[in-house]
């Protein structure tokens, strides 16, 4: 614990080792910042909690290299099974898409938490990183240069002095409680969910079954993928304590579902939540950053949380790179700029889902475009004026679409290909535009750039709304830097010196 190499000064100091802050840290290592993760709990996450991966997520796990594992590990989500006395009646809260070459992950993706941590944890330790578990953050000081937080583990106290820290342990967060943000919004002490993960006999496993209850009052049984288990979520009544052991939930599903085939047995992991609604004053207090839970809660409805969480890690992440590089620090303003909105919007989406499943509202269960946060935007944003030019179906600050190109050996390549990795990637489409992204000089320091020259292609021209020659700056985080359909080179190398370290520059190709 207090190894001589732990004591000098760290890049990052992350507190919670959960989605949000697993996903930070495995950002920030591929791009060669230093990184210690901690978290107070003695092992990783055992729940199946936040269960729904959405396909914007999908992509961003694409990019981290985490795809393939999340993708065996979950499934599609089956189609619910409404249950009305006797009967069940079939839903579908979405139509299982194609995919189409502008969105290669079209469906939502059914897996449980504990199995989305391991696969970020094991891509982790791939890139040379660990979670320190059993080590939590009690207080910490920060001045003009850095952070010294205090740690406490088995081994006794550490000293942990990093540039930044970021808190992403949760909705407890300890880092926004010693921030002295507000946690604004709501907590109905009197409305809370068990939620059991539970091996179950008698109940099909084709199916998410729900059985509507008065006064909003339900149960729902999830089967998860490639185990014999089933998640369940019932709705306690205000004054019912919940019930605990095999025996105990059994008597209470069978109450509610009047059903007494149906038993729950070796139960994996049990706990009782309040869907609580907040949303944090401030993202950043100088050195010191929140994301995920610690910075916003959300009802489970609409699967939103944990995927909102992860967005926020992914867009602070390069940021950080680019300023510990030598960017200008106004850079990390954008993060709450550009994340505090989105969060904000997510929050009256799945409230509004979570009320509507009270009042048995069957739109409350369809799922869209909104819940896959594909149409998210930062248009606007300080990284995205108004002002820019724009395509016929993009603007900056929106999220850049895949397409399929034409290799050089005339075989199909997709353009997230090209940007997969820590880069900012510069898409040329014609003979002036391309010279352009030749000539435009790029510093040696932080996310390096890669060039893209699509001299063909309809699949790119109708996907990103191109009627004329285009320059193209594509973030790290996938989203649209900026878009040039003349002034190629100014306007794009003005673009750029907000985003990149203002040391010396020079051309790297």
């Amino acid at each position: 614990m207090n190894d001589p190499e732990n004591s000098r000064t760290i890049d990052v100091l992350i507190a919670g080792a959960g989605p949000t802050g697993t996903t930070l840290a495995i950002d920030l290592m591929r791009r060669g910042v230093t990184v210690r993760i901690i978290d107070k709990a003695p092992h990783s996450f055992e729940g199946s909690r936040a269960k729904g991966i959405q396909p914007r997520t999908l992509e961003v796990f694409d990019d981290l290299g985490t795809i393939d594992d999340i993708l065996a590990g979950s499934s599609d989500y089956p189609r619910l099974g409404i249950h009305l006395g006797p009967v069940a009646a079939p839903w579908r809260m979405f139509r299982n898409r194609d995919r189409t070459t502008d969105v290669p992950h079209p469906n939502t993706r059914l897996i449980p938490q504990y199995r989305t941590d391991s696969v970020l944890h094991d891509r982790l330790e791939q890139l040379g990183g660990r979670v320190e578990y059993g080590q939590e953050l009690v207080e910490f000081v920060q001045d003009s240069t850095s952070v010294t937080a205090t740690v406490i583990g088995d081994d006794g106290t550490e000293k942990i002095t990093a540039s930044y820290l970021v808190g992403a342990e949760g909705g407890a967060s300890a880092v926004r409680g010693q921030l002295g943000l507000s946690f604004l919004g709501t907590t109905d002490e009197q409305d809370r969910m068990l939620i059991v993960d539970a091996v179950t006999t008698g109940l099909s496993r084709d199916r998410w079954h729900v059985w509507p209850g008065v006064k909003g009052r339900f149960a729902g049984a999830c089967p998860l993928p490639h185990s014999d288990l089933f998640q369940w979520m019932i709705r306690l009544a205000p004054d019912e304590d919940p019930p605990e052991g095999a025996e105990a939930i059994t008597r209470r599903i069978q109450a509610h579902t009047h059903n007494r085939n149906i038993e729950v047995h070796d139960i994996r992991w049990r706990s009782v939540f309040r869907p609580n609604i907040r949303l944090a004053e401030a993202y950043r207090r100088g050195r010191v950053f929140l994301a995920g839970d610690a910075a916003h809660v959300h009802t489970p409805a609409g699967a939103q949380g944990l995927n909102t969480g992860i967005q926020d890690a992914y867009n602070l992440g390069w940021k950080l790179g680019q300023v510990l590089a030598g960017a200008d620090e106004r850079l990390l303003d954008s993060y709450e700029a550009e994340r505090l909105p989105i969060a904000a919007g997510v929050l009256g989406l799945s409230t509004q889902k979570y009320e509507g499943i009270a009042k048995l509202d069957p739109s409350s269960l369809r799922r869209g475009k909104d819940e896959q946060q594909l149409s998210l935007t930062y248009y606007g944003g300080p990284l995205a004026p108004t002002d820019c030019d724009r395509t016929t179906t993009l603007q900056v600050g929106d999220r850049a679409p895949d397409a399929e190109l034409l290799g050089e050996d005339g075989a199909p390549v997709h353009l997230f290909d090209s940007f997969r990795g820590p880069h900012f990637t510069l898409v040329a489409h014609g003979p002036n535009a391309a010279a352009a992204g030749e000539e435009l000089d790029w510093p040696a320091t932080g996310a390096p750039l890669r060039r893209v020259v699509v001299d063909a292609g309809e699949d790119f021209r109708r996907s990103y709304g191109l009627k004329g020659e285009t320059l193209l700056l594509i973030r790290p985080d996938g989203y649209i830097g900026h878009i040039a359909t003349r002034n190629f080179l100014a306007s794009t190398q003005t673009a750029a010196r907000a985003m990149t370290p203002v040391a010396q520059q020079e051309t790297v190709r």
